[in-house]
């Protein structure tokens, strides 16, 4: 048993290597396709998991990016479904389209990933491909099991769309920070005592793309920060209050924490990006 647990780590570990560089491409496209960084990030994991497992039945290894730009494609549409997100017909409506310009539009680049929740889905795919991705027509047509005809539709239709849409919708109240406060100080002070002391007995912690762990195992989690110059201060992510991670005394943040409390400030549950840093560079973080 230990040994087959070994192999299939290992192969997981291997995957997860060969997909590295693609990785950050998936998550760009499935965050705008969603309006939140930390739904993206969970739509790439299940990807990767379908794809590890699929590939594992595979007589042959595929074209890598095309294939899991289609199961992160599938993916994040089964979400958005079972979550009631704003979706549309799979098919374009292909009248009266004039012939689209097949330059990225730069314009889909600088805004917010709230904004591209104003558009049907299929329009915001082939907006996020074309513009934000640099794919050509065909490849967006492959990834959206679609036509390049269809591609193009969604491509004139998204962009105007996008121009004409109002300001990006206001983030929802944040909730109370004392919880918080309190941890990120007693972090920043290195008192790592006094941090334990607030993580609950049956703590999951989620170290994104790296671990799971839960109870007494989370104490652990913290001797690593212990020999790092890791500072962590408030901000707000897509409605809610976060931890960013500031590394050696950078002015940026490198990554985000997400901490959950129960009623007596106690931590219930910990989901550190630090392993997936990418995503900071799309998270609109605003600090506090």
């Amino acid at each position: 048993m230990t040994d087959t647990h070994a192999t299939v780590s290992n192969a997981r570990d291997e995957f997860l290597a060969l997909v590295a560089t693609i990785r950050p491409e998936l998550h760009r496209y499935c965050a705008r396709l969603t309006g939140s960084v930390i739904d993206g990030e969970d739509i790439v994991h299940d990807a990767l998991a379908k794809a590890f497992y699929a590939l594992a039945l595979a007589p042959e290894t595929p074209p890598l990016r095309p294939w899991l730009f289609r199961i992160a494609h599938n993916t994040a549409l089964d979400f958005l479904k079972s979550h009631g997100r704003r979706l549309t017909e799979s098919r374009a409506e292909l009248a009266d389209i004039p012939d689209v310009d097949e330059a990225p539009d730069p314009f889909a680049t600088r805004l917010a990933l709230a904004q591209f929740l104003t558009l049907p889905a299929i329009q915001r795919s082939a907006v996020i491909l074309k513009d934000v991705l640099g794919h050509s027509l065909e490849e967006a047509a492959d990834t959206m099991d679609t036509t390049v005809m269809a591609v193009k539709a969604a491509l004139v239709r998204g962009r105007a769309r996008l121009r004409d849409a109002a300001d990006a919708p206001t983030p929802a109240t944040a909730p109370a920070r004392a919880d918080l406060d309190r941890y990120a100080d007693l972090f920043n002070r290195r008192d790592w005592d006094g941090v334990r002391a607030l993580v609950g007995e049956d703590c999951r912690l989620d170290l994104v793309s790296k671990l799971e762990r839960r109870g007494k195992a989370v104490r652990h989690y913290y001797e690593r920060y212990s020999q790092e110059a890791v500072s962590v201060r408030v901000a707000l992510l897509e409605g809610r209050l976060v931890l960013a991670a500031h590394v050696d005394g950078a002015a940026e943040p490198r990554y985000f924490i997400l901490l959950d409390f129960d009623d007596a400030g106690h931590v219930v549950a910990i989901r550190d990006f630090r392993y997936v840093p990418y995503i900071a560079r799309d998270a609109e973080l605003v600090e506090l």
